[in-house]
């Protein structure tokens, strides 16, 4: 006791593969709420004892002993925007991660304290990316898939687990950036699960027994698996694929919610009866930036590639955005296959590292911006889109690996502005060489698969960068199904001493109306992870050193910050719960930059009276 003790007084938390918080004599599995009683301002702890996160009302233990299983409804999910719950993974069908609650604020927020903390429930720890979702009283998180998905059900008035779903995979070798899962979706009395070995599954909210599940493409061993969190329209559920580093054909499928059943497909890598994917063989990006292609040579080799396509990459990694008034689905498609070794697959490989709007109906081609034309370099466009309203217009902002922030016009998908770089850029678009180039940024970004958070009334788009130079080689390799292809390789660059201390990671505010970045705070470690912000004029977000951190959303000013003890390496969600605001996070690390792993997801809130 008197070690955990010591290390609670200076400020950090306990984490491994189960929680043991305050008390010897608490099992070592225990799951549920942990109320933190007395917390000082220099961040001691006296004591840790065992409480609701709300205090009892006045029905009773007896009323809070009841779940509540509200069933989330359309027009809750169409009025998100407006809601104190965190009904999807951006809170909202625009995808803004904006919540309008604002109890906690700039004055208060120094006073947060850890509420509650969970656990996942796998023996075994990975990348932890899951966003809680959190519909009135009950909140739902996935584990990391090692080996197995996991999904667990809390009613937060009463700390009890209200349910645990475990989903079995067959063996996954193919899961390209660790094995992880960042949400469910929830609707109509069920949760649905992508699942590491490519199936989408309904659970009954209530109950957490299986409804339905299918397969949604050709399995890992071809290389797809699903890690988003799905999205729920109307009738239809939305899903993409991970997959583009083993040659698969990317798509967007949308299954009926009440049945499974398949109710339409739209592939990123369009065949020839559809346009091809050549484009106009680009010499340049969209904004005028030479890309160094040797055009001439890909036209001559275009028939000896002609099906190239068929297994070409273009993963949608993350949850799409949504605009319910023009029915139109925005997606974000991921990079081409193999990702470094272009000779194989001449022009432009539409719609890879593209934003795309779909017909949410019926799943047909609106429009596309590709913001890297024949990527040679895995500057994915994965980060999440999001709708906002840009100088009295709809528009669709992406953050981009490549470091700069796009702002399209939400009816044409014609570029309104791009934003100034938010991270170190050098050797923009040099083509990889068989003994290496040096080009920043490197393949992680800019903004890897972070979700950035949109604040509408700033107008201001919050992105975690990362400065990781890296060497680009490249080689013939030929396509081996369900084997990794990426072409060669891309190694980051050690500093004089062999370590990597050059590397860094940033949280930045871009101007949507300007495309300047208003302010940007350094990071010790490169981001990743993601944002949410509030109207309370609060930014939060964690790094891969363990600190969770809010900042001041008009100035940047750090003005708190809690050390986890593992990587907060996922998006909080924020919800209310009986007249209280509470921030909730996972810190259990990421595989993919190898940051401290662990299992738990932290609740905070402000103080209570007698804390």
């Amino acid at each position: 006791m008197g070690a955990i003790m010591s290390r609670l007084r200076a400020g950090t938390c306990i984490w491994g593969s189960h929680w043991v918080l305050g008390n010897s004599r608490r099992p070592s599995t225990e799951v549920g709420m942990m109320h933190w009683a007395r917390w000082s301002a220099t961040g001691a702890v006296a004591a840790l004892v065992a409480a609701p996160l709300c205090g009892q009302g006045s029905g009773g233990a007896a009323d809070l002993a009841a779940p509540p299983h509200a069933v989330v409804t359309n027009d809750m999910l169409t009025n998100a925007a407006a809601s104190g719950d965190w009904l999807m993974y951006g809170h909202n069908y625009w995808n803004n991660r904006f919540s309008p609650l604002k109890i906690i604020n700039t004055t208060n927020v120094k006073n947060l304290v850890p509420r509650a903390v969970y656990t996942h429930g796998s023996s075994t720890l990975g990348s932890f990316e899951t966003t809680p979702i959190v519909v009135a009283g009950v909140m739902y998180i996935t584990s990391p898939a090692t080996p197995n998905n996991i999904v667990r059900a809390f009613n937060l008035r009463t700390q009890k687990m209200l349910w645990e779903y475990t989903h079995k995979n067959d063996p996954v070798a193919t899961a390209c950036c660790g094995p992880n899962n960042r949400g469910v979706a929830v609707s109509g009395g069920s949760v649905f699960l992508g699942t590491l070995d490519d199936n989408l599954v309904a659970l009954d909210a209530t109950t957490g027994k299986v409804k339905w599940e299918v397969k949604v493409g050709d399995g890992p061993a071809a290389g797809y698996t699903e890690t988003m969190a799905p999205l729920v329209i109307g009738d239809n559920v939305i899903i993409g694929t991970s997959g583009a580093e083993y040659g698969i054909r990317g798509y967007v499928k949308a299954f009926n919610a009440a049945s499974g059943a398949a109710v339409w497909t739209w592939y990123s890598l369009p065949d020839p009866q559809h346009g091809g994917w050549w484009g106009k063989w680009s010499k340049t990006t969209g904004e005028g930036d030479d890309l160094k292609r040797d055009i001439a040579k890909e036209k001559a080799d275009s028939a000896k590639y002609a099906d190239a396509w068929k297994t070409g990459g273009g993963s949608m990694w993350m949850t799409p955005a949504y605009d319910d008034a023009t029915k139109t689905l925005f997606v974000a498609i991921g990079n081409p296959s193999p990702d470094l070794d272009g000779s194989i697959r001449p022009g432009d490989n539409l719609w890879t590292e593209s934003i795309v709007a779909i017909n949410a109906t019926n799943g047909e081609f609106k429009w596309g911006y590709q913001e890297v034309p024949h990527d040679v370099w895995d500057l994915d466009a994965v980060s999440p889109p999001v709708i906002a309203m840009v100088g009295g217009k709809k528009a669709v902002v992406e953050a981009g690996k490549t470091g700069f922030v796009y702002v399209l016009d939400a009816a044409s998908g014609k570029l309104i502005r791009r934003s100034a770089a938010f991270v170190p850029q050098q050797n923009m678009y040099t083509q990889p060489t068989a003994d290496g180039v040096f080009m920043l940024p490197g393949a992680n970004g800019g903004q890897e698969w972070s979700p950035i958070a949109v604040h509408p009334d700033l107008a201001y788009a919050y992105t975690v960068g990362l400065h990781q130079p890296m060497h680009y080689k490249v080689h013939y390799a030929p396509w081996e199904n369900g084997r990794l292809w990426l072409g060669s390789a891309f190694i980051r660059v050690p500093d004089d001493k062999g370590g990597y201390s050059g590397e860094y990671g940033n949280v930045n505010a871009i101007d949507l109306n300007t495309g300047k970045v208003a302010w940007t705070v350094k990071t010790e470690l490169p981001m990743m992870g993601g944002a949410t912000a509030t109207a309370g004029n609060l930014v939060f977000t964690g790094e891969g050193n363990g600190w969770f951190k809010a900042y001041d959303a008009k100035t940047g000013a750090v003005l708190w910050k809690f050390y986890c003890g593992a990587g907060v390496n996922a998006a909080p969600s924020v919800f209310e719960l009986d007249g209280e605001e509470f921030v909730a996070v996972a810190a259990g690390g990421n595989f993919q930059i190898s940051y401290p792993l662990g299992n738990s997801v932290f609740v905070f809130g402000l103080p209570k009276a007698g804390m």
